[in-house]
């Protein structure tokens, strides 16, 4: 079965590979305070940085999830109020989770056929503004130079991204964020289990000023482990491991964004012109590069993603109030052109 769900999806074929290097090299019961953690986690950040063009001067920590990363932010960057920008479910998710901790906190809701001007992207108020580059929900994202707009605008707050669904699939500018968090399962190629956090001088500098020490979780905490290559808690080391590995063997991201690009072009032009299955998004500038979202009728979307697992491939699911009229198809690193000519090949009978 191929999985084209839009995380967890499709995994590098050498997982098992690197699985069994993982147990034969006694990285499965490496002690996380060992001289062995301390160098496979420089090993990791170092790769990180070079093949995502991550700036020196960020730092990178590790937590379980992105859903974790909300709660961190919530907890170690933010005294009273952010700003959640969002057009989807996920970035509505994030805003839901901090309102519960930061009751101040309010949101901005724009169209998802939409794309943000720069007289829309000013605040006066608040500390921090939360936007989902990726929204998986839907299939749209936000681009570098919109996010770079958006710190150009706001010089004194805090900016915060969402990048699950696209960081180690497109090339994101770091340098447009004090923020960044993505977990693994989509286009890092990974099993679920662990994220990376990016985080600016900036955001270093206001997490000290806050000094939250309040949870196992504290930035504060992490950041003090960090500076020794180690976490506060028990990490999830295979998860380290792998995802070491497989950068180790994955071109820089200049490189990868080419080609999910070239495929994401492939996909619009294969359903530019079906009467029956369309993209749900249909500003081309709104679009996401790594998440395409499908509509049909309800009939039709049950019976493609039934006869599609018959065949082999397992399509996403809609998400929320899209989930009878659409389906998701996922256009990650890790899947292959086979793979990926085999579904159109398969859907080219529903158009």
């Amino acid at each position: 079965m191929t999985s084209f769900y839009p995380g967890p999806s499709r995994v590098y074929d050498e997982i098992p590979k690197y699985v069994t290097e993982a147990h034969q090299q006694g990285i499965l019961s490496m002690n996380h305070r060992s001289p062995e953690f301390i160098a496979l986690c420089k090993a990791t950040l170092k790769e990180l940085r070079n093949k995502l063009s991550i700036p020196k001067r960020f730092m990178i920590f590790f937590a379980s999830s992105a859903t974790e990363c909300w709660e961190i932010i919530a907890q170690s960057l933010l005294k009273k109020e952010s700003i959640h920008i969002y057009n989807g479910a996920f970035g509505e998710k994030w805003f839901d989770y901090t309102h519960r901790l930061r009751p101040s906190s309010r949101s901005m809701v724009f169209d998802r056929e939409s794309v943000l001007g720069e007289n829309e992207l000013t605040f006066k108020t608040g500390e921090m503004i939360c936007a989902t580059q990726n929204e998986t929900s839907n299939g749209t994202q936000i681009s570098n130079s919109i996010l770079h707009a958006l710190r150009k605008n706001n010089p004194d707050h805090l900016i915060a991204v969402d990048a699950t669904s696209s960081m180690a699939g497109i090339r994101l500018d770091f340098t447009a964020a004090d923020v960044w968090f993505a977990s693994v399962q989509k286009c890092f190629g990974l099993p679920s289990g662990l994220a990376i956090m990016v985080i600016s001088p900036k955001a270093i500098e206001r997490m000290r000023l806050i000094d939250e020490t309040l949870h196992y979780n504290s930035l504060t905490f992490m950041t003090a482990m960090m500076a020794k290559w180690q976490t506060p808690f028990t990490p999830n080391v295979l998860g380290i491991h792998l995802l070491l590995r497989t950068l180790q063997d994955r071109q820089p991201i200049r490189e990868i964004q080419k080609k999910i690009k070239k495929r994401f072009d492939a996909w619009q032009a294969f359903f530019q012109d079906s009467k029956k299955l369309q993209l749900l998004i249909h500003n081309p500038q709104a679009r996401s590069f790594t998440v395409l979202p499908i509509k049909a009728t309800p009939h039709q979307i049950e019976k493609i993603k039934t006869e599609a697992r018959k065949k082999g491939f397992l399509l996403g699911e809609g998400y929320g109030p899209l989930k009878k009229n659409t389906f998701r198809i996922a256009n990650f690193p890790a899947l292959k052109e086979k793979e990926i000519r085999g579904l159109m090949n398969f859907l080219s009978h529903y158009l």
